[in-house]
């Protein structure tokens, strides 16, 4: 039985409950975020904390005092203690709260918000088993997503029927297309390598600004290897010699195949190999 945090109070998951009039169940009215837990340790949760923040402030969303900064640090490591401790990933939600009346504008009268936190058991990522690893599978979407990616908002349905086309299409991921141009995933950002060069789309609010994907950027600048935030084209994404997806709670995912078509050689490439060996020293060092 794992132990949650919901509007102040700790108690077991089978206890939370929340109403049925909270804007985050009516109109998706929230933001989130998604921590990974190594050892008991919140991974980069300054990084994560500062987009939490963004996207309150991007929907015009203010917390209590006690859920600042620094009253909300304590909450997470106080969770994280009452379940165990160990590899977790801890999700974070905050929406406007339970207005008495369901109304599309912001409510008038004053309404609490909402903030809910859990922890779930993290399998071991895939850079933590270099050798065992293997690639997987993905294909194109067009990116139907709304435009402001860069919020990490609650409404999430865009992304859960793309991932479930790739799952129909016994693939693992959608990678998405707009106007031609890859965006990200359908739960991840996106590096394809080519000319020993890893490239990734740049920051703008048609993608969410990832902190796995930002790490990736600051460990290939620090060990000189060759970066460059930049449009990637569907055809330079089939071409590259090696394509990647990231997230928080994978961590970096070789993909080898694409729409059915294999990438590069087919198999994991010797690039993701040294940053998943980068990326393991870098947790390790922690």
């Amino acid at each position: 039985m794992s132990t949650v945090f919901l509007n102040g109070h700790f108690m077991p998951i089978e206890n939370a409950t929340i109403s049925p009039l909270d804007r985050g169940f009516l109109f998706a009215d929230g933001i989130y975020e998604v921590i990974p837990i190594y050892q008991g340790k919140p991974f980069r949760l300054d990084k994560h904390l500062k987009r939490w923040q963004r996207s309150l402030e991007a929907i015009r969303l203010t917390l209590p005092a006690a859920y600042q900064m620094e009253g909300l640090t304590q909450l997470i490591h106080q969770l994280i203690e009452r379940n165990g401790g160990g590899n977790l990933s801890l999700y974070l939600q905050a929406t406007r709260g339970c207005p008495s009346n369901r109304d599309h504008a912001f409510p008038t009268e004053p309404t609490d918000p909402t903030l809910f936190m859990m922890c779930s058991h993290l399998k071991p990522p895939m850079v933590d088993q270099i050798e065992q690893a293997q690639g997987i599978t993905a294909i194109t979407s067009e990116d139907i997503r709304w435009d402001r990616c860069d919020i990490k908002s609650v409404s999430l349905l865009p992304n859960l029927l793309l991932r479930q086309e790739a799952i129909d299409a016994g693939a693992q991921e959608a990678i998405l297309l707009k106007e031609g141009s890859v965006t990200e995933g359908a739960a991840s950002n996106v590096f394809i390598v080519a000319d020993n060069t890893l490239i990734t789309p740049p920051k703008i609010p048609k993608i969410l600004s990832g902190i796995t994907r930002d790490l990736i950027i600051e460990l290939a600048e620090e060990h000189h290897i060759p970066v460059s935030e930049r449009s990637i084209s569907k055809a330079q994404l089939m071409s590259a010699d090696e394509v990647w997806v990231t997230s928080s709670t994978k961590e970096i995912l070789p993909v080898i195949n694409i729409d059915g078509a294999p990438i590069g050689n087919g198999k994991i490439g010797p690039h993701w190999k040294q940053m998943a060996k980068l990326y393991f020293d870098f947790k390790r060092s922690l």
